[in-house]
């Protein structure tokens, strides 16, 4: 955290390894129940460094919302509710560093609805900006050639992630960036 009144810092930034995260990363296809919401807190995985989850159903019938608890780069609890959209992918925005638990809505329809929890691309800065300050991003010691989307938020740390132009792929990432006030 930057001081107020001190000089800015640049920061390197390292994602070691980062692969592109498949959409059962955390939790493989689960069940939904008749009435109840599913709580779980057992998973199959967590994330590899600080990154948005996803949600995905596997057919139309697959509505409600998916809420995700668990903590940010910083350790402090977090949680984010996903709203299902049939079988299609919904990407999270909040870069979560540990899942800790997932709750699932009943199902809608047929007693066959099930949801997957995975990984997006979306990867966590580790300090809160008031403003874009990424000066660049390397993938496996390439600078990218287009900067990444920054997304930032001063009062949230989760809510400060970057989305590399180009796919993860289990090299290691650096952003380039100065803290600010």
């Amino acid at each position: 955290m930057k001081i107020p009144g001190s000089q800015p810092r640049v920061k390197s930034c390292l994602f070691a390894a980062a692969a592109l995260g498949a959409n059962d990363a955390i939790l493989v296809d689960t069940a939904l129940d008749v009435t109840e919401d599913t709580v779980v807190t057992e998973f199959d995985g967590q994330p590899d460094v600080p990154r948005n989850v996803t949600v995905k159903g596997n057919d139309a019938n697959v509505t409600g919302d998916v809420v995700v608890v668990g903590t940010n780069a910083g350790g402090a609890v977090i949680t984010e509710t996903i709203a299902l959209d049939a079988a299609n992918l919904v990407a999270g925005n909040k870069a979560f560093k540990t899942v800790t638990e997932v709750t699932l809505p009943p199902y809608a329809t047929a007693n066959t609805e099930r949801v997957r929890i995975g990984l997006g691309a979306k990867l966590g800065l580790p300090v809160a900006l008031s403003r874009n300050t990424v000066l660049a991003a390397y993938l496996d010691n390439a600078r990218e050639g287009t900067a990444p989307t920054v997304t930032v938020d001063a009062a949230a740390l989760e809510a400060n992630t970057a989305t590399l132009n180009s796919a993860l792929d289990g090299s290691d990432v650096i952003i380039d960036l100065y803290e600010t006030l």
